[in-house]
C-alpha cells in the first residue's frame, strides 16, 4: 500500500446526490459498529504505562525544529565497496581450488599482456627497432602467441565442461543425467572449432563461450548441482579471462593494419587441396629427382676414380 501512488478518494469522485446516499450508507455501518463496540469492556493495563510512555521530546512537537542529523557523505561509497568485497569474497572456496584456479588463468593473462607489449613495440618502433625488441621480432612473437592463447582457451573451456561430468559421476546434488552431461559435451564442441578460426574471431567466440558457461554454472549452483561457492569462484575466474581477451583484442586492433595474418589450419587445408598445392608438390618431386640424379652421378664418378687408382 505504501508503494502505491496517492489516489483521489472514490467518494470525492461521485456526484453530490450519489455522495449523500453513500454517506448515509456509511453512517449506518458506523452506527452498527459503534453499537457493537459500546458493549465491549475496556480492560486497564497499568503494567504498560511508565513515566516515559506518554511523553515525547519538545523538538518533536508540531512547529518545533527538527532534530539535526549528520549525513554521512561517504555512505554510498562504503556501500559500493562492501558490495565489491562481498562479490569477490572467496572465503568459502577451498584453498587448493582457489590457488590452482588462479594459477590456471595466469597463462591466459600472460599471453594477453605479451600481445599488448608486442603491439606497443610495433607501434613505437623507430627505423624498425623498439624499446625491447625490433618490430620484426615483435611481429614474429605475436604470431607465436596467437595459437598459444587460442589453444589454451579451448583447453580451459573443455575442462570447465568436464567438471559437470565429474559432479554427475559423484552424484553431487542428485542424479540429473543428460541435462548435466550436456554441459560437458557442448563446452568442448564450441571450444574445438575456435582453433581453426582466425585469431580475432576465435577470441570473440571464446569470450562468448566463457560468458555463456558462467551463466550455466551459476544456474547449476542455484539448483544445487554444484557446491554453493562455485558460482562466485567461477565469476572471479571468468572476470580475469574475459578481461584478458578484451585486452588482447585491443592490442591486436592497434596493429591490425601493420601485420599480416598468419596462415591458419583452414588456410593450410585449402592450400593442400588447390592447384598451388599440386604445383608445389610437382616442384618438390622434380627437386628430389634432381638430387637423386646428382647423387647417382657422384657415385659413378667416385667408382671410376677408385678403378683408376687401383690400375
Amino acid at each position: 500500500m505504501a508503494s502505491r501512488r496517492p489516489q483521489i478518494s472514490q467518494l470525492a469522485q461521485l456526484k453530490p446526490t450519489q455522495a449523500a446516499v453513500l454517506r448515509r450508507a456509511l453512517s449506518e455501518e458506523r452506527k452498527q459498529a459503534e453499537a457493537k463496540y459500546a458493549k465491549e469492556e475496556i480492560k486497564p493495563t497499568p503494567e504498560t504505562v511508565s513515566t516515559t510512555s506518554s511523553i515525547h521530546p519538545f523538538v518533536g512537537e508540531v512547529g518545533g525544529e527538527p532534530v539535526h542529523q549528520e549525513v554521512d557523505m561517504s555512505a554510498g561509497i562504503k556501500a559500493d565497496l562492501n558490495t565489491i568485497k562481498e562479490t569477490f569474497d572467496l572465503a568459502e572456496v577451498p584453498r587448493q581450488a582457489y590457488y590452482i584456479g588462479l594459477a590456471g588463468v595466469l597463462p591466459y593473462l600472460a599471453t594477453s599482456l605479451s600481445t599488448v607489449a608486442c603491439a606497443y613495440e610495433i607501434n613505437h618502433a623507430v627505423a624498425g627497432y623498439g624499446y625491447l625488441m625490433s618490430a620484426n621480432t615483435a611481429t614474429t612473437l605475436l604470431h607465436i602467441l596467437e595459437p598459444l592463447q587460442v589453444g589454451y582457451g579451448a583447453v580451459i573451456l573443455s575442462f570447465l565442461g568436464a567438471i559437470h561430468w565429474g559432479l554427475e559421476f559423484a552424484g553431487y546434488g542428485g542424479r540429473h543425467g543428460y541435462s548435466r552431461y550436456a554441459i560437458g559435451v557442448v563446452a568442448p564442441a564450441i571450444a574445438w572449432p575456435t582453433v581453426l578460426m582466425p585469431v580475432e574471431y576465435a577470441l570473440i567466440t571464446q569470450f562468448m563461450a566463457f560468458t555463456l558457461l558462467y551463466y550455466v554454472d551459476t544456474r547449476a549452483t542455484y539448483r544445487g548441482w554444484t557446491p554453493p561457492w562455485y558460482a562466485i569462484y567461477r565469476f572471479v575466474l571468468t572476470f580475469i579471462v574475459g578481461g584478458s581477451i578484451v585486452v588482447s583484442l585491443i592490442g591486436r586492433g592497434e596493429v591490425s593494419d601493420q601485420i599480416g595474418r598468419m596462415p591458419g589450419a583452414v588456410d593450410r587445408m585449402k592450400t593442400l587441396g588447390g592447384d598451388d598445392a599440386k604445383e608445389a608438390m610437382a616442384r618438390e618431386e622434380e627437386g628430389i629427382r634432381a638430387q637423386q640424379a646428382l647423387a647417382g652421378e657422384g657415385g659413378s664418378k667416385s667408382e671410376d676414380d677408385e678403378s683408376e687408382d687401383s690400375d
